[in-house]
């Protein structure tokens, strides 16, 4: 058990208008290779689908630390002190260029997500994936998304 430091917000890199659910995470994650990376658990703990509807994919006892099973595999090296939320989408329609899709649902629901969690963890850094790896996801930055919602 570990205290938490980060929640980290991703995009699930798929085309912008495309949902995605829990099961086709699972498979990305928990199927062995060529399916998908053969992980022991998913890398998000929350799910955003795009009409701003919230999905728990790992249960969480909802405090200030983090608990082994509670750790997901969304960004190397950090997962022990992480929480992490994805939003389905974060690709342009042609499926290759990073682009932030989110539909006002998701802004919205993303919104709420994030201030609710700060609140009750003022201490733990909100960061996008990006700030801990040479990727775009989540295909926005979130420091500067941070600031436009008073964060």
């Amino acid at each position: 058990m570990a205290r938490l430091k980060y929640l980290i917000i991703h995009c699930t890199a798929t085309p912008e208008g495309k949902e995605v659910t829990s099961a086709d995470i699972r498979k990305w994650h928990l199927s062995p290779p060529p399916t998908g990376r053969g992980w022991k658990q998913v890398g998000y703990t929350d799910l955003i689908h795009l009409d701003g509807k919230a999905e728990r994919l790992v249960q969480n006892n909802e405090d200030a630390n983090v608990d082994n099973w509670e750790i997901t595999n969304g960004a190397t090296g950090i997962n022990g002190v992480s929480r992490h939320i994805v939003y389905a989408g974060g690709l342009s329609k042609d499926g290759k260029t990073a682009k932030d899709t989110r539909t006002p649902a998701q802004r919205t629901a993303l919104e709420k997500y994030v201030k609710d969690f700060h609140r009750r963890f003022p201490s733990v850094e909100i960061k996008g994936h990006n700030e801990f790896a040479n990727k775009a996801c989540p295909s926005f930055s979130v420091p500067a998304w941070l600031k436009t919602i008073g964060l």
